[in-house]
């Protein structure tokens, strides 16, 4: 607990931003952005540093400015217009309780891993229906198939619908499982990152697959081959349901 209470002191030391209505958009624009700054960097090196080429899934495919500021202007907008008023809402239904306490270390992970999972699963349900029901298809989950070469910032290029229920599920299991706040930010920045990574289009030394063993986590390659072929791999991060439904594709 020693090692976590430093960093939830520091966290409840902010207390007014953190129970003000505008942290949970704040919070979620601005981890989004940090995490795809790296890979917009990249995107732009690797037309100088062809070395770095040999880590692009796609090398064939790079992201331009005119690609990368549209999705841009639409996180924005999502989260001006869409992501604030919902997190508003919330935070007066159900204000957030800060305890003094932090919660343990064994604790945490074990509930992050808990929460992933379960996003995962519910994300696997929702997106095989998406692809399976033509209607929901082209209503709802076509604009994020707009980029076959997906690219860091595409993450949340998607419609109201698709962020809105994403979003849900990433915000209820928390919820459910009962953790502590500490707990349900690292949950939320470790989500985001995953989704960031991957949509980033690299498969870098260090990327979360390989650190994964037996191929249980398919990573960036996964889903890059999902917005390639369009009808495997629906799962965002794992990979036995797809396996156990027989939608997995090798990449």
């Amino acid at each position: 607990r020693l090692c976590l209470q430093s960093l939830w002191d520091f966290v409840t030391a902010k207390e007014p931003l953190i129970k003000s209505p505008f942290f949970p958009v704040l919070f979620s624009f601005t981890a989004y952005m940090a995490f795809c700054l790296p890979y917009v960097a990249l995107d732009f090196l690797n037309t100088r540093l062809p070395n770095l080429r040999k880590y692009k899934i796609q090398p064939q495919n790079y992201p331009t400015l005119g690609m990368m500021v549209p999705c841009i202007i639409q996180t924005v907008y999502h989260h001006v217009v869409l992501i604030f008023p919902v997190t508003f809402l919330h935070w007066y239904w159900r204000p957030m309780n800060l305890p003094v306490i932090a919660p343990e270390l064994p604790e945490v992970l074990l509930e992050v891993g808990v929460c992933l999972l379960l996003f995962d699963f519910e994300y696997f349900l929702w997106h095989l229906l998406h692809h399976k029901v033509p209607w929901l298809y082209k209503t709802f989950h076509k604009v994020h198939h707009k980029h076959v070469s997906t690219f860091a910032l595409t993450t949340q290029y998607s419609s109201v619908w698709e962020l809105l229920s994403l979003g849900f599920f990433a915000a209820i299991n928390p919820v459910l499982l009962g953790c502590h706040p500490l707990t349900e930010m690292i949950f939320f920045l470790v989500n985001i990152w995953l989704s960031v990574e991957d949509h980033s289009g690299y498969d870098l030394p260090w990327s979360t697959h390989r650190l994964v063993p037996f191929g249980l986590y398919g990573g960036a390659p996964h889903h890059d081959l999902h917005h390639l072929k369009f009808k495997s791999n629906y799962a965002p991060y794992f990979t036995h349901w797809d396996k156990l439904f027989g939608t997995f594709t090798e990449s």
